[in-house]
């Protein structure tokens, strides 16, 4: 489900007050997190995820394959923060504007 600049921009702004739901610490990616975060997104739809102790091209690794475990999309990442968007399936709280432009892949 790629989304375009403009649902991203809306999701960034709907995500800043936020705080992080999910802490990914130094055990990484395990089958128990991966199933909270996924139980997390079906009740809040956007949550931020904070990941603790990985190098960079880590934590990039780790936060793509948890949005991939998840289905959901990696909206955006600024340090050891990241917010994920996964639409609920019956009733979506959160009413994307219409996609304006090219999608991002």
């Amino acid at each position: 489900m790629p989304l375009a600049e403009n649902q991203l921009r809306f999701l960034r702004g709907r995500a800043h007050p936020l705080k992080p739901v999910i802490l990914i610490g130094q055990h990484g990616l395990s089958d128990a997190l991966v199933a909270e975060t996924a139980r997390a997104l079906a009740d809040h739809e956007l949550l931020k995820v904070k990941v603790r102790g990985a190098e960079r091209g880590a934590r990039d690794a780790l936060l793509a394959e948890l949005a991939r475990r998840t289905r959901a999309e990696l909206v955006t990442r600024i340090g050891h923060v990241a917010v994920l968007y996964r639409p609920r399936e019956r009733e979506p709280r959160l009413a994307l504007p219409e996609p304006t432009g090219s999608a991002q892949t």
